[in-house]
């Protein structure tokens, strides 16, 4: 019998108790199959993981994974925090990013297993699409029904025929990004304004990944639980888990909530220099609705503990269903394996393996319902990535589940507002611990 998910959590804790350390267990318990990774593999992941710190390629990073039988590792690398604001990295007049200074921290943070991570957009799959699993399974919610069933007000445009699925499946028709601050500051207004976005594409004929399709979600949940999204996870799923450092608003409910703990943050972006670069730049690739200079709030401080993302912060007050939750490696191992055990935990049914099986089933494009169907992964894999530099995955067939999270965006942008992309490092991590090289 597996153990409790408290005991595994603080195994997992422990293993991982020293910055950089090591642990990797070298066999399955007595009676239990072979591991889903070997010593040599897990050890390789970890050299991967380490070198990238190690070589200033990012910050800091947790890697931690586990399987059926339960921990293979839990380290930390590097820094939690490194740098602050400075002269920030918004260009001024005539003068580029790249001349603009962040600065060494005064204080620096070591990185540790129990750091805590804005998670960007992994918030989509372990917030709100695990809300949509709770209430599907209840009979509440119907992933085919029209979105209008359940937001009677989204309708015309187009809009009466997009579906639950279709926000799920990235193929409503809704704009991919806008910068919804520009219009609204708080969530009512901010609702109201993406209900009323023209489509940009026909419904259901093509995938375009959609923040403004999951704002739409987490309405939805809102309106069919009766709940704030943020209350109705903490209550229905967060709480009976034991997930104590899992929930939206950071630093702000840190202090009197998540568990009552003190808890250490890990540092993303310093201000948001990118998304400035979204609004601003039209050959950046985005069209963006109105006079970029109509809004002149940029953050100018290093964000820890307070959500990265743009119009999580300042159009939703921190709680929306494309961004905004925050959680440790351990706690989302968590929640992993409850989408691996069928939805099932410590004798506890939280939704049938029949929602578990619709999520996880690919509707093409490397897309299942919220979750991803990575290409660079065994066929019953399911994950998903986040802008801050996270990344979840999981294994159905050997029971894998694997929790990467890095603070990339914390050493700055480039002199092109790039962050360091994470994915080669992210698929290496995949390849060492399921020798998977190749795409399916």
């Amino acid at each position: 019998m597996r153990r409790a998910r408290g005991q595994q959590a603080a195994a997992l804790v422990l293993a991982g108790a020293l910055v950089g350390s090591l642990s990797s267990c070298d066999g399955a318990p007595s009676g239990r199959g072979a591991r889903a990774a070997s010593p040599e593999a897990v050890a390789s992941a970890d050299s991967v993981v380490r070198a990238w710190v190690e070589e200033g390629r990012v910050p800091g990073a947790v890697l931690l994974a586990s399987d059926r039988a339960g921990p293979l590792l839990a380290t930390a690398h590097g820094w939690a925090r490194a740098y602050d604001f400075g002269g920030g990295q918004y260009p001024s007049e005539g003068v580029p990013v790249a001349a603009a200074a962040i600065v060494p921290a005064a204080e620096p943070v070591p990185m540790s297993v129990e750091t805590v991570f804005d998670l960007a957009s992994v918030t989509k799959v372990m917030a709100t699409t695990m809300a949509v699993a709770l209430l599907a399974d209840r009979g509440a919610l119907e992933v085919d029904a029209p979105v209008r069933r359940y937001l009677p007000d989204f309708a015309g445009g187009g809009r009466d025929a997009i579906t639950v699925e279709h926000l799920l499946t990235h193929r409503s028709g809704l704009p991919q990004w806008q910068p919804v601050y520009y219009h609204a500051s708080e969530a009512a207004a901010a609702h109201a304004w993406v209900r009323d976005l023209a489509l940009e594409w026909p419904v259901g004929a093509e995938r375009h990944y959609s923040d403004l399709g999951f704002m739409v979600l987490g309405r939805l949940v809102e309106r069919v639980s009766g709940l704030p999204l943020d209350r109705f996870l903490a209550t229905e799923l967060y709480g009976p888990l034991g997930l104590q450092a899992t929930g939206f608003r950071g630093r702000a409910a840190s202090a009197g909530g998540f568990g009552g703990r003190v808890l250490g943050f890990a540092a993303t972006s310093h201000g948001n220099p990118f998304e400035r670069r979204m609004v601003h730049d039209a050959g950046f690739g985005y069209r963006i609705a109105g006079d970029p200079d109509a809004w002149a709030g940029w953050r100018r401080y290093t964000l820890s503990g307070e959500v990265n993302d743009g119009n999580a912060h300042h159009a939703f007050g921190g709680v929306a269903g494309h961004a905004g939750l925050f959680s440790t490696a351990s706690e989302l191992e968590i929640l992993l394996r409850l989408m691996l055990e069928g939805g099932e935990l410590d004798g506890r049914r939280y939704f049938s393996e029949a929602v578990v099986a619709r999520l996880l089933a690919s509707t093409g494009d490397g897309q299942g319902l919220g979750w991803q169907i990575p290409a660079d992964a065994p066929p019953s894999a399911f994950g998903h990535t986040g802008f801050t530099g996270t990344f979840v995955l999981g294994v159905r067939d050997t029971g894998l589940a694997v929790v990467l999270l890095t603070n990339r965006q914390h050493g700055g942008v480039d002199a092109e507002t790039a962050y360091p992309d994470v994915g080669p490092l992210q698929r290496a991590v995949v390849a060492a611990l399921t020798g998977r090289t190749g795409g399916r």
